[in-house]
């Protein structure tokens, strides 16, 4: 196992492309003869051997490294590759809205509303104002429940408004779906009510 100060003592002979220093589980410091450091870590997945960059030595201290390194041993003992995990964390925090129902539902919108009838468009805005915000507008919408959803479907039904709740509920089933594919829900909670 490495120590601190044979991460900073370190160096790559000048005749070769890189050095590696290993530590353990499979984690090592590779240094480039220019001097620079960072942090791999080299594990198999369905027999292919796979590297996850850990950081920039000594921006990632040894001691960070080895927690980084322990996180991934933990998703690769849950069945997910690292490197995959790391893939849609970052899509997930580069997605532009926040994971709110109202952020999400308008964000959904705005992406629509161009192959839309105006007509269509102020329906669908008047499915969201009227019979969706007023109870999801601020909750998460990977924490909303299918029976939360039904509830609110049964609402507009015993308004009399038959057809209305039928349109709130496929509105809702888009944004949901829209949801599950920016990662901000794990599942479309209107499927289960269809």
């Amino acid at each position: 196992m490495l120590t601190d100060a044979q991460c900073r003592n370190a160096v790559c002979p000048p005749d070769k492309k890189q050095a590696r220093f290993t530590d353990s589980g499979g984690m090592y410091l590779q240094v480039s003869p220019a001097g620079s450091k960072r942090w791999f870590l080299k594990y198999r997945i369905a027999g292919a051997e796979k590297q996850l960059a850990l950081g920039s030595y000594p921006a990632v201290t040894l001691t960070a490294a080895r927690k980084a390194r322990d996180a991934a041993k933990l998703h690769k003992s849950e069945g997910r590759d690292p490197v995959t995990v790391r893939k849609v964390e970052k899509l997930k925090a580069i997605t532009p809205a926040g994971d709110a129902f109202k952020a999400t539902a308008l964000e959904w919108y705005e992406l629509k509303f161009d192959s839309w009838s105006s007509h269509y468009a102020i329906r669908e805005k008047r499915n969201l104002e009227k019979d969706l915000f007023p109870f999801f507008a601020t909750r998460r919408i990977g924490d909303i429940e299918a029976i939360e959803l039904l509830a609110v479907i049964r609402r507009v039904e015993e308004r009399g408004a038959l057809d209305v709740a039928h349109r709130v509920l496929t509105t809702a089933g888009q944004v949901w779906r829209h949801a599950v594919a920016t990662a901000r829900a794990k599942r479309d909670v209107n499927s289960c009510l269809w």
